[in-house]
């Protein structure tokens, strides 16, 4: 499948599967004239990655948890479980900054009606 058709089945742009390809999350044979030549696999790998990204994982990441996402459980090593794990850390470290600005802006926001409301 080319990559026009892999962006109209997974409902990705045609520029983040280049990008996708680049950093080696997906991957295409090309044609004897040059074009990509995609599995019709790629659709659903396509789609995960998009989950990834949705979740906040880097392609970095990605690049590390694919593999092990593709390999039977029995083969699988703990690399993706550890790297799931830094990523939820990661993400609660961050709801906890967004929570203590949150506060502070409350804080200010009440601060600021009772200094409204004075004679």
């Amino acid at each position: 499948m080319r990559i026009g058709e892999l962006a109209a089945a997974s409902g990705v742009s045609t520029r983040s599967l280049r990008y996708y390809e680049e950093q080696g999350l997906i991957r295409s044979r090309r044609t004897p004239g040059g074009w990509r030549d995609f599995d019709g696999s790629m659709v659903e790998r396509v789609v995960m990655i998009q989950h990834l990204f949705a979740a906040g994982l880097s392609s970095a990441t990605i690049h590390e948890v694919l593999p092990c996402l593709e390999a039977p459980p029995e083969e699988r090593t703990g690399v993706m479980e550890r790297l799931l794990a830094r990523e939820v850390e990661r993400l609660e470290a961050k709801r906890r900054d967004i929570d203590r600005e949150l506060d502070t802006l409350r804080a200010l926001r009440a601060e600021t009606a009772l200094v409204g409301e004075a004679p």
